[in-house]
């Protein structure tokens, strides 16, 4: 739902996710929330009571569009800077739900109390601004469909990316071999599985430690349980 509808799939009409678009894994409806709008003008913001700069969407007309996609399967998501952290975690529940709503505010954001009687569930991709939500709920999106059976070729790109376990990931390398007189780490070319597993754990841990102590934190945590 969103007041500017060409801008999706946008990036996720290519590569992987335009192919699995196209092949029918997943799909997507776009809303114009000007459609709703109660004047020929098609306004759909207003001054905020108790002032303060910029306008407000309005509840009436964000309500009206709301109300036309009830029965719509899934959660309702606002992307706001006030919500809760999307993370890898999220991303895999809201990936097995049947869909998904996702209002697209702009302005300086929606009337409180269509948030609440809505109950609009407010997601946050992060501790700064955008001028609306279509970027964020692009991320979202983009996100959930890489985790649908069938986008990816393989099941393992899964388990062994960033945040899996609870770690990043590991240092990846490719040919060629030498590189600027840079070489690719021997034990990953020494067809010992059992110490490149061991290598790979071990430099994810690293890069975790010193990148992300938040994550570190958790993971020692949840490690000692």
């Amino acid at each position: 739902m969103t007041l500017f509808p060409t801008m999706f799939p946008g990036p996720l009409g290519l590569s992987l996710a335009g192919k699995a678009l196209n092949s029918g894994i997943w799909n997507l409806k776009t809303l114009d929330i000007r459609n709703f709008a109660p004047n020929k003008s098609r306004s759909v913001d207003d001054y905020p009571f108790g002032g303060g700069s910029g306008m407000v969407m309005r509840p009436d007309v964000v309500d009206t569009a709301l109300e036309a996609v009830a029965d719509r399967p899934g959660p309702r998501l606002y992307p706001s800077p006030r919500g809760a952290i999307f993370d890898q975690s999220w991303a895999k529940i809201l990936a097995k739900e049947p869909g998904a709503v996702i209002f697209c505010g702009r302005y300086e954001g929606l009337d409180e109390r269509v948030i609440k009687a809505r109950k609009l569930k407010e997601v946050s991709i992060g501790d700064f601004v955008l001028s609306g939500g279509e970027p964020a709920a692009l991320i979202i999106m983009d996100a959930l469909i890489r985790l649908l059976p069938g986008v990816l070729r393989t099941t393992t790109a899964l388990t062994e990316e960033s945040f899996e376990n609870g770690l990043l990931e590991y240092p990846l390398y490719t040919h060629p071999r030498n590189w600027n007189g840079i070489i690719v780490p021997e034990i990953l070319t020494s067809g010992d599985h059992a110490k490149v597993k061991a290598w790979k754990r071990l430099e994810a841990e690293s890069i975790t430690r010193k990148r992300r102590p938040d994550l570190w934190k958790q993971y020692m945590k949840n490690k000692d349980k």
